[in-house]
């Protein structure tokens, strides 16, 4: 099972801004919803297309209200999250998971990406993304 993860914006309740609005709420209504990050909302697809597809139908609510949209495919990873433009490259055959490189752990500091760190920390999410997203 495909895995989304919806991260959201600091100072807002995720769960309660998607469910307060009718056609997140019937999105979601068949899913059943986890909260495996503080302030996330996460549910089982059957497959990275439907992942992308509920990313999508979600996107006016995700822009508003989300931080992230993460996926987690199997086929990738079974630990490794993907952005959501890394998931949608992947499910459309514009990249290859296996041409990702070994992991960077950062923490974008006033929007500026720190010097290059191989340390893995207590509660490190990795998430692989697209070379554009890194910021190349």
């Amino acid at each position: 099972m495909t895995r989304v993860c919806l991260v959201g914006s600091e100072g807002v309740d995720l769960r309660g801004e998607l469910f307060s609005r009718e056609t997140a709420r019937e999105a979601l209504s068949t899913y059943d919803l986890r909260e495996p990050y503080r302030n996330s909302v996460a549910v089982e697809t059957i497959s990275l297309g439907s992942a992308v597809a509920l990313v999508n139908d979600l996107n006016w609510y995700l822009v508003r209200f989300a931080d992230d949209a993460l996926v987690l495919e199997p086929s990738v990873s079974e630990t490794e999250w993907l952005s959501r433009d890394l998931a949608e490259a992947i499910r459309d055959g514009e990249a290859d998971p296996e041409e990702t490189v070994e992991p960077m752990y950062l923490s974008p500091q006033d929007g500026e990406i720190p010097e290059y760190d191989l340390r893995d920390v207590a509660d490190t999410v990795v998430v692989r993304v697209t070379e554009s997203e890194f910021g190349g």
